[in-house]
């Protein structure tokens, strides 16, 4: 999770409290991919993506509410909500989710071909890994995203 705010900024419900976790909660049902059936892990995606889209429409009303003229502000509202929208689409979503999905895969391909483990220890096994998995993901896109939309 990023840095908690300096004593005088704004907390953001979305990136500085345990709700930026819901964005990551695709990652979670991927490494549950081989024990769950698909529609659980479907749902975290439609977790991860209303959290995605939730904290998009936070920052347009914030940058709504900005003083400033009244000619820029749609395009300040439309550039807040579509690069929020991007950013946290791909840094919550669709990247992670795809790298624990092949680290998932990758794993119960080697386990299956290197190991003679029962098929649920094998998959026990791989949705660990998954896990263990998502801190090492994580941590470096959020310390991105606090230099690239603070």
């Amino acid at each position: 999770m990023s840095e908690p705010p300096s004593r005088g900024a704004e907390r953001d419900l979305f990136r500085d409290t345990w709700v930026r976790y819901l964005g990551y909660a695709n990652e979670v049902g991927e490494a549950f991919r081989s024990l769950v059936p698909a529609a659980v892990v479907w749902l975290s995606y439609a977790v991860s993506s209303s959290y995605v889209l939730a904290d998009a429409i936070d920052k347009g009303k914030k940058a709504r509410d900005v003083p400033g003229p009244e000619a820029g502000r749609s395009s300040r509202v439309t550039v807040a909500v579509v690069d929020t929208f991007v950013w946290q689409a791909l840094a919550s979503v669709a990247i992670p989710g795809f790298t624990i999905n092949r680290v998932c895969a990758a794993s119960l391909y080697i386990l299956s071909s290197a190991t003679r483990w029962p098929l649920a220890v094998r998959k026990w096994t791989t949705t660990a890994l998954g896990l263990l998995a998502i801190p090492v993901i994580i941590h470096p896109i959020d310390r991105l995203g606090l230099c690239v939309c603070p």
